[in-house]
Order: structure tokens, then sequence, then C-alpha cells
């Protein structure tokens, strides 16, 4: 099993920036890749964005150029750099952690959720 903690969420001015931070504990080495969904309210959870072991990122096209993930492999813990903020961002984000396969990601552990909320 691998146990995944949030933090960063809250409460940021449109335009604005917030770090998430997901730290990975347990079978490690079952995974080798990482990656963040969210949900907004009434909608369905989306990929915002995974990395693997190796470094390769994936980003969902709405959050291209605003958003950047990483992670270090050191500490087990993946990070999402979100800039220029909008309302369209507001959601509760989930870090998760599994495999990935021709470029497809199949998380298989989910953090608890972490809430991101743009507003003036």
């Amino acid at each position: 099993q691998v146990q995944l903690v949030e933090s960063g969420g809250g409460l940021v001015q449109p335009g604005g920036s917030l770090r998430l931070s997901c730290a990975a504990s347990g079978t490690i080495f079952s995974i080798d890749t990482m990656g963040w969904y969210r949900q907004a309210p009434g909608k369905q959870r989306e990929l915002v964005a995974f990395i693997r072991s190796g470094g390769s990122t994936n980003y969902a096209d709405s959050v291209k150029g605003r958003f950047t993930i990483s992670r270090d492999n050191a500490k087990n813990t993946v990070y999402l750099q979100m800039n220029s903020l909008n309302s369209d961002d507001t959601a509760v984000y989930y870090c998760n952690a599994g495999k990935s396969y021709s470029n497809t990601y199949y998380p298989a552990y989910w953090g608890q959720g972490t809430q991101v909320t743009v507003s003036s």
C-alpha cells in the first residue's frame, strides 16, 4: 500500500499562485508515476498532470503553461506549482500514484484531497 498526504491548498485571488505538495510513503517500489486530479463542484474528476519517475510529464490542455508538476524522488514527494489561477481552477485537488504505460496514467492510490479556491 502507498499512503499519500497532500498539503498546500487554500484561498487565492485570481491571477495568484499556489504550490501543492504530496508526500508518499509505504510500498513506493510499486509505483513509477505520480500525479494530480481535480474535481470541481458538479463536475467529473479530471486529470491535471502526471510525472513519471524519469521526469517526463503530461498536462491537461487547460493548465498547460500555467501549472508545473515536479517530483523529488529522494523525498518521494510530488509538487504542483499553479500560476495565473482563475475561478475555473477552483476544485478539490487529489494527489495520486500508480503506473503509466504508453502515455496513459493508471493511478492506484489516492490522497484525501485538498481544497483550492480562487476568488476575490
